[in-house]
């Protein structure tokens, strides 16, 4: 399988995506390291080629930071994972920009609210970042925890999406 790698630039960075050929993103986060992209990638999906080029999702993430919070909504993806994990993202998917929940809450929203690690863990092996808003949730005290392209591309995202509302 031949997959894009798309980078564009955002006000929180280098926005880097991959996507498979029939647009799915692969994996996406704040960076412009290639090899990062490919490595969060699952190894069951992990292509065989990537070359440069034109995404469809790069026009959601230009929406997105234009004001159009929803516009990464629709953008499919595709993960591998367990049952659980692939629930967690689907989950995360229907968390709404300026109403994130902490790790209980998301726990609690997939049916085991003392699964508070497996929801952490959910958040840390998302791989199409932005369009699965991992970034919509926090820790119980409210505090933003961890990231995996930094707190303060988090905040700046939290930021952004609590602005409109």
């Amino acid at each position: 399988m031949t997959a894009i790698l798309h980078t564009l630039d955002t006000p929180d960075g280098p926005f880097t995506l991959v996507a498979d050929a029939d647009g799915a993103v692969l994996a996406s986060g704040w960076t412009a390291d290639r090899d990062a992209m490919l490595a969060r990638i699952h190894p069951n999906l992990r292509p065989a080629e990537v070359r440069k080029g034109r995404a469809e999702a790069a026009e959601a993430v230009a929406a997105y930071y234009s004001g159009h919070l929803d516009a990464i909504d629709a953008v499919p993806v595709r993960q591998h994972g367990t049952e659980l994990q692939r629930a967690g993202w689907a989950a995360l998917r229907r968390v709404r920009p300026g109403s994130p929940l902490t790790y209980t809450g998301f726990a609690a929203a997939l049916g085991s609210p003392r699964a508070v690690r497996a929801a952490a863990s959910i958040c840390a092996r998302n791989a199409p970042a932005l369009f699965v808003p991992c970034h919509r949730v926090l820790r119980g005290d409210g505090s933003l925890g961890g990231f995996a392209w930094g707190i303060d591309v988090k905040r700046s995202l939290l930021a952004r999406e609590v602005a409109p509302a």
